[in-house]
């Protein structure tokens, strides 16, 4: 089993596109035991095939994750639109999604489901009001299963989800800290977003970034190593704050994604920082 210093490495499993099956061969050939698993196709009497299939695998799940189909990420104004929670005429239909995903975690043993949740914004009252109710919801509907919800980073600063996450004080509300999102976002220095949200880190995602040069467009998602994350001063900073959960490889671009999976393992499985 592969492992960065004491930590598991894990894989985002739908971070190669494919089916499962596909998921669980590939998992075998980098040595990799731990998935971030994607349960939105176990949701509902059509996923129990996938549900089966899971279940059967010798897996350590060390996050699940559910999505909402409606999201756009075209642009970056098109996201905050569509992202997370946050539209009023898709509430009802993410609210049974994200209570489908917390029974699927709980029933497949797993502590954690994470997500992106929406954009923070405290500029608008109506807007925080409805969201904090919103995630509230499903903060309560988690912690009775004794699930962990993880918020993601990197659709506001560090600073904003620190209040957000003060102000909700809500103890099944944690962080899934993925270092590329807040370069991708153009929200704040990675390295320094980890000691503020050191308190509510419980898994990370290893992904790399390099930021746009034209304010208001996507930065460039990179094989890690290859961007502006810097891995080694990441990852001992990471040793530094004292955590103890798994790295998640994740790829979302790219013409060799399991290449570039591979080559991030490697890389975490080389460091004695």
């Amino acid at each position: 089993m592969r492992k960065c210093n004491d930590w598991p490495v894990s894989i985002c499993s739908w971070s190669l596109q494919e089916e499962v099956q596909k998921v669980a061969e590939s998992m075998r050939k980098l040595d990799i035991a731990y998935v971030h698993l994607a349960v939105r196709p176990a949701i509902g009497e059509e996923g129990r095939e996938y549900f089966k299939f899971i279940r059967e695998q010798d897996w350590t799940i060390s996050c699940a994750m559910i999505d909402f189909p409606h999201e756009d990420y075209t642009t970056v104004d098109t996201i905050k639109e569509t992202g997370g929670v946050t539209p009023d005429e898709h509430w009802d239909e993410n609210r049974k999604l994200a209570l489908g995903a917390i029974d699927i975690t709980a029933e497949l043993g797993v502590e954690y489901l994470s997500t992106h949740i929406g954009f923070i914004d405290h500029t608008k009252p109506e807007y925080t009001k409805k969201f904090y109710d919103r995630v509230r919801v499903i903060a309560d509907a988690a912690a009775e299963k004794n699930i962990t919800f993880l918020l993601e980073t990197g659709q506001e600063t560090a600073e904003d989800l620190k209040i957000f996450l003060e102000e909700l004080n809500h103890p099944a509300i944690q962080v899934n800290f993925d270092p590329a999102n807040l370069i991708l976002y153009e929200k704040g220095d990675p390295i320094e977003a980890i000691r503020v949200l050191a308190p509510w880190l419980k898994h990370v995602h290893i992904k790399d970034a390099i930021r746009t040069k034209t304010p208001g467009t996507w930065g460039e998602e990179v094989p890690w190593g290859d961007g502006e994350v810097n891995s080694d001063a990441f990852l001992k900073t990471l040793k530094e704050i004292n955590f103890h959960g798994a790295l998640a490889i994740e790829r979302e671009a790219g013409d060799n994604r399991f290449g570039d999976i591979k080559k991030a393992a490697e890389i975490l499985s080389a460091f004695r920082g």
